[in-house]
C-alpha cells in the first residue's frame, strides 16, 4: 500500500527557512517521478520541484537557488529545504507521485497520488 505524507510547515519571516518532508511509504524511488507542488490561495497548483526515476532534480525558475530537494534512500523520505523564503512562497505544500513522464511536464494532472499537503506562511 503506498502512501504520501507531509510535514515540517510553519509560518516564518520572509528571509527565513524552512524543510518540509514527505513520508513516501510503499514507493521505489527508481519506478516512479517524485514531485513537489504548491497552491496559494485562489491559484492553481504547481509544480516546483521533480525528481526523476534516475536521481535527477528539476526545479521551476521561481524556487531555483533557493529550494532543495532530496531524498533520505535508507527511509524513503523526501525533504524540500526551502531558504530565503519569500511572502509569494505562501502556499500550501504536497507532495505527489506519477510516471517517469509526469516529471517533465511539471503538471498536477499528470500525477495520480498526492499527501493531504502541509501549510507554509511566509510574513513580510
Amino acid at each position: 500500500q503506498t502512501q504520501l505524507e507531509e510535514s515540517g510547515g510553519g509560518s516564518v519571516q520572509a528571509g527565513g527557512s524552512l524543510r518540509l518532508s514527505c513520508a513516501a511509504s510503499g514507493y521505489i524511488a527508481s519506478n516512479y517521478c517524485m514531485g513537489w507542488f504548491r497552491q496559494a490561495p485562489g491559484q492553481e497548483r504547481e509544480g516546483i520541484a521533480m525528481r526523476d526515476i534516475y536521481g535527477d532534480i528539476i526545479y521551476v525558475d521561481s524556487v531555483k537557488g533557493r529550494f532543495t530537494f532530496s531524498k533520505d534512500n535508507g527511509e524513503n523520505i523526501l525533504y524540500l529545504e526551502m531558504n530565503s523564503l519569500k511572502p509569494e512562497d505562501t502556499a500550501m505544500y504536497y507532495c505527489a507521485a506519477g510516471n517517469d513522464g509526469s516529471c517533465y511536464t511539471f503538471l498536477p494532472t499528470a500525477f495520480g497520488d498526492w499527501g493531504q499537503g502541509t501549510q507554509v506562511t511566509v510574513s513580510s
